[in-house]
């Protein structure tokens, strides 16, 4: 049983309550510590939590292995230093702070002895890390190219650089702006309504690390649009992967054909129940849900994992995202911005993070 409990109560705390509910075998959460009970009683009382104001007394009632922050992103740090002085690990929510300063201080309080991991979990949804694992199991000979079309600003380069097989090198970055126009579809709280049409905003980025070369391209209405989709390209010296499908070269003479595909269960009279057994590459499972039989989203799936692997660091375990590797997304992400900004290619300098 992993137990742990969560600073804050806004949206993305949900998602950690509802895995929490749908894997009760597997998750415990201790409580909530909100600055309003009366404002957030609905939300306990929906997932049957208990409402604290402040770590401390979450703390008292029954230490959880870690604690996890979802607040705002100005608030995070000062959330994270708070947590950090009461010996709590915690598995922060993205991004761990918004400035270079920041996150210098944040990483001090690592190599003093904070434990602190980052919940970024787009490189864990199944279909990427079946790929990724997929990229990386010597089909495909060296990656040089990721082009990735999935998510937004430091989520998108976390992808980007996990295809990619990036550490802390650094980078060449060109970037532009496009505006164009699109039916409105649904955000969080719904659809429109009535069809209108609005303005779509693209970003589109140029990373060169040396002899490997990676592409950003997100527009925000990817998220919750039906006609904007995600997009996948991972090039190597023996094959490629587009999309749901891959080819990679048996022989120099011999292209093998492969498509990733999912396996669920619950269809056509199958009792087992209803969610995400794994995914299929060509012959092989080249992917498990690690919370099976908790009926999820591929997304819930991902946080889900962030969990786990949040438990097995506290254990003793090597980190699967650590603070340094969030700072370095979202330092990448402040210099994406300022190329866009500016019209300028923008250089990558090594930061004090930076461990190789």
């Amino acid at each position: 049983m992993i137990t742990f409990g969560i600073v804050g109560t806004g949206w993305r705390t949900e998602f950690f309550l509802r895995i929490a509910r749908a894997c009760s075998d597997r998750f415990n959460v201790t409580g909530l510590v909100t600055r309003d009970p009366a404002r957030s009683a609905d939300v306990g009382k929906r997932f049957g939590v208990p409402l604290f104001v402040s770590p401390e007394d979450l703390i008292a009632a029954g230490r959880p292995q870690f604690m996890v922050t979802s607040v705002p992103w100005t608030v995070n740090p000062g959330v994270l230093k708070h947590l950090a002085s009461l010996d709590m690990p915690v598995l922060s929510e993205t991004p761990p702070a918004t400035t270079v300063e920041e996150m210098i201080e944040l990483y001090e309080l690592v190599e003093q002895g904070a434990t602190i991991q980052v919940a970024e979990q787009y490189w864990a949804q199944p279909h990427h890390l079946a790929r990724i694992r997929f990229a990386h199991s010597g089909k495909l000979g060296k990656i040089s190219q990721a082009q990735v079309s999935a998510a937004h600003g430091y989520h998108g380069i976390s992808l980007m650089r996990r295809y990619l097989g990036i550490g802390y090198e650094e980078a060449e970055i060109s970037a532009v702006e496009f505006a164009s126009q699109i039916v409105k579809g649904r955000d969080r709280t719904g659809y429109p309504d009535s069809e209108c049409i609005v303005e779509s905003k693209q970003l589109i980025a140029r990373f060169q690390f040396g002899d490997r070369l990676g592409v950003f391209d997100f527009s925000g209405d990817q998220y919750f649009s039906h006609i904007r989709n995600q997009r996948l390209l991972v090039r190597g010296e023996r094959g490629e992967i587009i999309d749901d499908k891959a080819v990679y070269l048996q022989d120099h003479t011999t292209p093998i054909p492969v498509t990733f595909q999912r396996r669920d269960t619950g269809h056509e009279g199958d009792l087992e129940g209803h969610y995400l057994k794994g995914i299929v590459a060509g012959e092989d499972w080249i992917y498990e849900n690690p919370i099976a039989p908790g009926e999820l989203s591929d997304d819930e799936i991902a946080i889900g994992t962030c969990l786990i692997k949040m438990a097995e660091h506290v254990d003793g375990r090597e980190p699967v995202y650590s603070l340094q590797e969030a700072c370095q997304d979202r330092y990448l992400d402040i210099l994406m911005h300022e190329a866009a900004e500016t019209g300028k290619i923008i250089r990558s300098e090594r930061q004090p993070w930076a461990s190789w």
